[in-house]
């Protein structure tokens, strides 16, 4: 086969494989061309993709080469010098990581002796000395020369062929574009590259000549040199659409641009929606706040010197307002609160001193990361009132809503792309881990075909019944589960202090049982191999995974390497079991399959953590002692930290303290920077790729809207089975006695009738018409229920004295008819029978009586008239079971059928609007089949809908509990002339109004005033010890007792249609009563912990959660989120196996290496024993004195597992002193699987990490970076994704095809649209008006307007408080702001007149704010006082959202996430009635729980408010783990006692399930559902449009 012709296969092969198509037919196009072409050079005009020298130079070079001039020089024209210049690039990307001070320097004391860390902490600058590696260094200065002079020589070549075709051009008379494109960006970016190879050697030259030291700041300017990595990455990541670039863009790739070019409009207008809410933050941060530096220090300190002694342990803010009731006040024995003053170098960066650190302290807890820490600040120092408010909306606003709104851009904008590459290539198919089943051969010298090939087709030497052996269920199964055996045995590792011998023999058995399943698992492989044949067993994917986890599980068996990181292949044989079930199998290909997308991620993440670390090494590497950026894995690893958000304030803090104060803002600048290229546009590329994964095409889209229409239409017909049990039992239908018959009737004496028949249907004429004329009668009381949904089902009788008389002589038992529920059963069933074929004649003349509403039985005889009744009798049987088998047909008319039945040839039918037809004729069928079902129950059953099977179905009692159930406020207007439909100003409210019955809204009052009145509960103000409280539990359980009785006589308990106790909400409401009723009656005075008393009190706490079954929206939601649990549980049990595969391999490799000595200085057990000093930690942030300053206190010695926390506190280091419950160790499966899941909320997984690299070496960090990245990047966002996908499934949103997208974007645009109050230019006759008018509507005035607004706003740059005496004149020149925005505003009225100015929402805000600017204009005239102030800063503040209305993308950006917001009500309801549950539980389980790390003074659950502000912020995820640990205490660190008020312990059990199911709920599910993230993107996308 020659070249061409395996050319011509490969791209057969990608095209029927389902490649790009018209790439592949161009791409063929382009080789015919190029073989009828005599010139070789114009075959560089088209190359192929994949080629590395097209890929890597084409672009520097004009691509419309000709046979003037070749594209590149002979001897870049080849694929050996391109590779080895790939790969000399990559060298040079090495060597300059390599360059680093901490490599080629190494430090001595002056006599001479290498220094430890420990040694360098001690000692001055002057005391240490520096001497160069010589080695290292002129090794890396020859392959930098080596690797200038290449680089150099390659730019000149290229020039100097540049230059030659320039002239080739020339002479031949080209010009214009051609001649401008002869140096091509990535030309000179080469060339600039080769530039700083020298700069790079002379820098190194200064260095040895100790021309400057070696921490010098000058090696930055070997940073454009780290760019060398684009040259290759342009290479392997390249973008082409197609492969002629001469030919330009086509329409696909016109497209294509737009949407790039689109999508960059759109994170430029949410940037700006971004720094709009920061600027806005930050003033108002300022003006609440301003600088925190009150602290308390000991009396008489000097605060202009202070020192560590000074300072009150821990550092602690402090009002300095001694009478007000808010703040901490410090202990008047030994301090007072004071104002220090602290230098640059020891104070953080974090505060609200002014505008630029209010708007950088904003940012920072905007990413969720130390905030409250802050807030904590203020709360001891200000009002209670600003620091909630101003931090819980900055975290709704910021940290929530900006943040999905930069998702919901993101995947709006790669689902564009998925639609243009599926219309540019098709779609692909892939197999998991299988071999294509088709593949192209010669058939002759200038022929192909299609090969069918046969995978069951014997390859191997092994006889055939060794091939079914392999090929049979049997053996797959064995496999299988002899993966689980050897992972359940594997996961039992562990170790432990106490019965270390037998530890140590049971981990040598398992040992000798690894290698048995080691062996069985080679022979596996090998007997496969022997069946299948090697290269038929390794085309397979999945053999290939096989094959190699067998080779290094064999290698792993060395003892030395058992031990080691080959235990990843033993613990990868898990990932076999996805193959057990195809339903998991199946999901597994459905988010995974496409690996093309997710791996392209995969590699640009990569890529931009390489590229970021190393150009922060050389920005950082300077330095001395930042240990963060000493190498390229230090950096890495600190990039990868920043990606991932935890902790990367500390990193940003600590690198912007060393570099000093001048060059730390542009180092702040710099990581906030990377922060929001990584947080906002890398993290949430991984959301939108498993979005797009789970997206659906337009035609499956079309499908699956069909299948849910039949899903709901098959099956509404049939009972729940509570119901369906009733069918179980003999038919006894209740019989009444029938008197007075004639002789000639068919009765026998005293015979006996259906009830249900005698009164539904043995009525005489004239009785039936009084019926249809009451039926009538009950418009005036169901039509205003059911408003335009109403439809008479017989023609309309006009009102009459004789109605109102037969109305009147009615007996009363008869008017109790009037009620909704029995007309509308009537009502369904006339209309069922009016509307079957069957009973079309029942119109007809004669056919009973004058009504027409006759009933016929089969042989056409009216029932009024000779039939028996026994004929009748059966005739209604009949058809009710007709009906209920589903042979009832409704009329169906088609748009095409004629009058005579015929279908029309030349009208085209519509499948789908007919497919639609069908499915609400179907949904028509079940209703009418289920109506019949239960009327068939109801009749031959007299216990069927009889509540509590005592209370009568027409009983006056339950009429009247209906009554009070189903009451509800009718919010439907009408004008009683025309019968219109009248929409009042306030319809919202009605609206509001209307959404539930009125006892329901009375149980959620009820509810309401429980629940605040369980929030003034405490362990020390409980409800057995209040009577006040006490009444509210009273009025509850009797509130729900009514309700319930009501509820239970009108629908009835379990076993009627409309039970109380028909879904989960049913159970739940019964067990909230239960539980109140027990407890209240019992009010146990004493309640141990782990109790039934304590669980009892618990249970109170799930009150709340009733308005989710009052309300109907609240519980819609719920239902849509649950509905798809199947996809849910699947991405759950993924998570849990890749937490069961890394904590194995915890197991197995740390299992008891983790323990060590609290004294650091102890390296053996042996030894930790006695007493020693340990330091405890008084400030965090501030840099205050030296690590000897520190206070200690003596602690004994102990041999432990670590604990991943600071000495923040005394009560920190006793716990670390004592033994407690370990905050994580691999010692076990159970304690590994709990450390990894707090890792895989990416909270203390970079303090995990330190701990084990420094116990047990570096290399065991990449366990924890692999699975970080992993199991949160990919794992926990395929959680997210499925969650928002499920929710958008089940609610109809995801299954929306483009147009009816479309739609409901134009729909929601049309309900954002506003009428513009635009004004008339005044007439000729006003000649000043118009003069007036045409400048203040001008745009120069409009921007001057904008320009005044941002600069009155500026003035708020600085605190305005009375002591400070700038703030007068920031106040005076607020003031003639006032004063212009007020001419601006007399202008208006003069040029429009006040009636057409009046007419702007805009402008009556404007008139507002400018009111009341000058209102506090004239009152600063006359005092100058800090609430005057105030005042002024507010007026401001609404000065600063007038920006908005200047600004139409902000504007409509505001509006936008507003009415998302509005949409997202019961969302957000439902996070906070979560919350408040969890709150009151959170106070009966740990309100009295110790102090440790994270639980004090101000995080704790003493009182319900506590709660709730700790939970808020668990949901933000500051270190919800150690809050977690420390609930977990336990004796003997904490003391017990009868009741659990006494006690101060905590919970292990109870702390898990609560800390992580709250976690996984709120953070994980309900937070992730806040925005509608489609409708957002779409609206942002039109405005990238205009």
């Amino acid at each position: 086969m020659t070249d061409q012709q395996q050319g011509v296969t490969n791209i057969a092969g990608g095209a029927g494989g389902g490649g790009c198509a018209p790439v592949a037919a161009q791409m063929g196009g382009h080789l015919s061309a190029a073989a009828a072409n005599p010139n070789p050079h114009l075959l560089q005009a088209s190359p192929t993709v994949g080629a590395v020298g097209d890929n890597a130079f084409d672009d520097r070079l004009d691509p419309n080469a000709t046979a003037i001039s070749p594209l590149n020089p002979k001897w870049l024209d080849n694929k050996w010098s391109q590779g080895l210049i790939l790969v000399c690039c990559i060298l040079s990307f090495l060597s300059i990581c390599l360059n680093t001070p901490k490599l080629l320097f190494t430090k001595f004391n002056k006599e001479g002796k290498s220094l430890t860390p420990e040694m360098l902490e001690k000692m001055g600058p002057g005391e240490v000395v520096f001497e160069p590696n010589l080695y290292v260094f002129w090794s890396l200065f020859t392959a930098d020369l080596f690797l200038a002079l290449l680089f150099s020589f390659e730019t000149l070549s290229l020039f100097y062929h540049a230059i030659k075709r320039k002239s080739s051009l020339a002479e031949a008379g080209v010009s214009g574009a051609a001649s401008k494109t002869i140096y091509p960006f990535w030309l000179l970016f080469d060339a600039m590259i080769a530039v700083f190879h020298w700069v790079s050697l002379a820098i190194q030259m200064m260095f040895l000549l100790q021309v400057f030291p070696p921490y010098y700041p000058i090696v930055i300017l070997r940073l454009p040199r780290t760019l060398i990595i684009l040259r290759p990455l342009r290479h392997y990541l390249s973008f082409r659409v197609t492969a002629n670039k001469s030919v330009g863009f086509n329409s696909e790739d016109n497209k294509v641009s737009k949407v790039f070019r689109r999508s960059g409009k759109q994170v430029w207008n949410v940037t700006m929606f971004l720094l709009f809410f920061l600027s806005l933050y930050g003033l108002v941060g300022v003006q609440f706040f301003g600088v925190l530096n009150h602290h308390c220090v000991r009396k008489g300190a000097n605060v202009s010197d202070i020192q560590l002694d000074d300072l009150m342990i821990p550092d602690t803010h402090c009002t300095p307002d001694l009478t007000s009731e808010f703040g901490y006040k410090c202990p008047e024995d030994l301090f007072e609160c004071r104002e220090i003053f602290l230098r640059w170098d020891q104070r953080d960066y974090n505060g609200f001193d002014n505008f630029i650190y209010s708007i950088f302290t904003v940012y920072e807890s905007a990413s969720q990361e130390g905030w409250i820490l802050t807030m904590y600040k203020t709360l001891d120092t200000f009002e209670l009132w600003k620091s909630y408010v101003y931090f819980f909306t900055l975290i709704f606003f910021l940290a929530w809503l900006v943040k999905n709104v930069f998702i919901a851009v993101v995947i709006e904008t790669f689902a564009e792309l998925r639609v243009q590459f599926q219309q540019i290539c098709g779609t692909k198919n892939f197999g998991l881990g299988d071999a294509p089943t088709q593949r192209f051969a010669a058939a002759g010298p200038s022929s192909w075909e299609i090969v069918t090939v046969d995978e069951n087709k014997r390859k191997g030497v092994a006889p055939e019944v060794c091939v079914r052996i392999v090929q049979s269920d049997a053996f797959h199964l064995t496999a299988l589960m002899l993966v689980l055996a050897d992972a359940l045995f594997a996961a039992s590792t562990h170790y432990t202090l106490v019965n270390q011998q037998r530890v140590a023999y049971y981990n040598q058995v398992l040992y000798y049982i690894q290698i048995v399943f080691t062996v069985l698992f080679d022979l596996e492989a090998l007997f496969k191999i022997f069946c299948l044949g090697y290269w038929a067993y390794i085309e397979r994917g999945l053999h290939k995974f096989e094959f190699l986890v067998a080779v290094g599980s064999t290698i792993r068996l060395v003892p030395d390497l058992y031990k080691s990181q080959l235990t990843y292949f033993q613990v990868l044989r898990v990932v076999r079991l996805i193959k057990m079930s195809p339903v998991t199998e199946e999901f597994v290909f459905k988010i995974f399959g496409p690996t093309k997308k997710l791996g392209t991620l995969i590699m640009f993440t990569m890529s931009t953590l390489i590229l970021t670390s190393a150009v922060s090494l050389q920005l950082f590497c300077h330095i001395d002692d930042l240990k963060h950026f000493e190498n390229f894995i230090q950096a890495f690893m600190a990039m990868f930290q920043i990606l991932t958000q935890e902790g990367w304030v500390e990193v940003m803090d600590t690198t912007m303290w060393k570099s000093g104060e001048y060059f730390a803002p542009f180092v702040a600048v710099y990581f906030v920077f990377y922060h929001l290229f990584a947080t906002l546009i890398v993290l949430c590329l991984f959301v939108a790729v498993i979005l797009d994964n789970l997206e659906l095409d337009e035609d499956v889209k079309r499908i699956k809207q069909l299948k849910a229409r039949e899903h709901k239409a098959g099956t509404e017909d049939k009972l729940p089975w509570r119901l369906a049990l009733f069918e179980k039992f003999p038919d006894t239908p209740q019989m009444v006695h029938v008197n007075k018959l004639s002789r000639n009737s068919d009765f026998p004496s005293e015979p006996k009738v259906r009830d249900s028949f005698m009164r539904n249907f043995v009525t005489s004429g004239s009785e039936f018409e009084v019926l249809v004329k009451l039926i009538e009668g009950a418009n005036e009381l169901l039509k205003p229920k059911l408003g335009e949904a109403w439809e008479t089902p017989v023609e309309t009788v006009e009102r009459s004295d004789k109605l109102k008389k037969l109305l009147a002589t009615e007996d009363k038992r008869d008017l109790t008819r009037l009620q909704p529920s029995y007309f509308m059963r009537r009502i369904r069933s006339l209309a069922a029978l009016k509307d079957c074929n069957r009973y079309q004649s029942l119109n007809e003349p004669g056919s009973g009586s004058g009504s027409g509403l006759g009933l016929l039985y089969r042989g056409g005889t009216s029932m009024s008239g000779t039939n028996s009744l026994f004929a009748t009798q059966h005739a209604l049987r009949q058809d009710r079971r007709h009906r209920r088998s589903g042979s009832v047909k409704l009329g169906l008319k088609l748009d095409n059928t004629k009058e005579n039945g015929h279908v029309s040839a030349f009208t085209p039918v519509k499948t789908r609007d007919l497919d639609i037809k069908i499915l609400q004729e179907k949904t028509q069928q079940a209703e009418i089949k289920r109506s019949a079902k239960e009327e068939n129950l109801r009749e031959n059953h007299p216990l069927f809908d009889t509540p509590l099977f005592m209370v009568g179905r027409e009983c006056r009692l339950r009429r009247f509990c209906q009554l009070i159930v189903t009451a509800q406020y009718n919010p439907i207007g009408r004008d009683r002339r025309t019968g219109l439909i009248k929409r009042s100003t306030y319809q919202p409210v009605f609206d509001l109004v209307a959404l539930v019955p009125y006892l329901d809204w009375g149980m959620i009052l009820v509810t309401i005033v429980s629940a605040c009145s369980m929030m003034l509960e405490t362990p020390f103000d409980r409800v057995m010890d209040h009577e006040e409280l006490q009444i509210t539990e009273y009025i509850f359980v009797t509130a729900m007792s009514l309700e319930l009785t009501f509820k239970m006589l009108a629908n009835g308990l379990f076993f009627t249609p409309n039970a109380v106790i028909k879904d989960f909400g049913g159970v739940l409401d019964m067990f909230i009563y239960l539980n109140g009723l027990v407890f209240l009656t019992w009010l146990p005075e004493e309640v141990p912990s782990h109790s039934f008393a304590q669980f009892l009190m618990v249970g109170r706490c799930l009150r709340p959660l009733r308005i989710f079954s009052l309300v109907p929206d609240m519980r819609r939601v719920v239902y849509e989120l649950v509905r798809g649990f199947k996809e849910i549980l699947l991405v759950s049990v993924l998570l849990v196996a890749l937490i069961f595969i890394f904590a194995s391999y915890g197991v197995q490799t740390l299992a008891g290496r983790l323990y060590k000595c609290n004294d650091v200085t102890i390296d053996n057990r042996k030894e930790c024993t006695g007493n020693f000093h340990q330091t405890i930690s008084v400030v965090k942030y501030l840099h205050i004195g030296t690590p000897e300053d520190l206070p200690a206190i003596w602690v004994p010695r102990v041999w432990e597992k670590p604990r991943n926390f600071s000495f923040d506190n005394i009560f920190a280091a006793m716990l670390w002193a004592w033994d407690n419950p370990r905050n994580f160790n691999f010692d076990n499966i159970f304690t590994a699987m709990l450390c990894l899941f707090e890792v895989l909320t990416l909270k203390s997984w970079y303090e995990i990490r330190d701990v084990i690299m420094k116990e047990t070496g570096e290399i065991n960090g990449l366990f924890v970076h692999v699975f970080v990245f992993i199991g949160c990047l990919i794992g926990v966002t395929l959680f997210v994704g499925v969650i928002i996908a499920n929710f958008q499934e089940n609610n109809g949103r995801a299954l929306l095809t483009v147009d009816q997208r479309r739609w409901e974007d134009l729909k929601r645009r049309l309900s954002l649209v506003q009428p513009l109050h635009l004004p008339p230019r005044p007439g000729d006759k006003y000649s000043f008006r118009q003069y007036v008018y045409d400048q203040i509507m001008s745009k120069r005035a409009k921007r001057f307007i904008a320009f005044l607004a941002v600069a009155q706003s500026s003035l708020l740059y600085s605190k305005w408080e009375e002591k400070n005496e700038h703030t007068i004149y920031l106040a005076t020149l607020s003031a003639l702001f006032n004063v212009l925005f007020a001419g601006e505003a007399l202008m208006k009225c003069v040029a429009v007149s006040f009636r057409g100015y009046w007419q702007s929402f805009r402008n009556r805000y404007d008139l507002l704010v400018t009111v009341l600017g000058l209102l506090w204009s004239g009152l600063f005239v006359f005092q100058q006082k800090d609430k005057v102030y105030e005042l002024g800063t507010l007026v401001v503040m609404l000065r600063f959202f007038t920006i908005c209305g200047k600004q139409a993308t902000l504007k409509m950006l505001l509006l936008t996430v507003l009415v998302s917001v509005y949409k997202s009500f019961f969302i957000i309801l439902s996070l906070f009635v979560l919350i408040l549950c969890y709150a009151l539980s959170g106070v009966i389980l740990f309100g009295t729980v110790k102090y440790g790390e994270n639980l004090h003074r101000r995080a704790n659950f003493h009182n319900a408010g506590q709660a709730m502000t700790v939970l808020f912020r668990i949901v933000t995820g500051e270190d919800w783990n150690k809050i977690m640990h420390d609930c977990m205490l336990s004796p003997p660190l904490c003391t017990e006692a009868p009741n659990y008020w006494e006690s101060d312990c905590g919970s292990f059990t109870a702390s898990i399930i609560f800390f992580c199911s709250f976690y996984v709920i709120l953070a994980y599910i309900v937070l992730n559902l806040l925005v509608d993230f489609s409708y957002v993107a779409r609206i942002i996308r039109n405005l990238s449009r205009k």
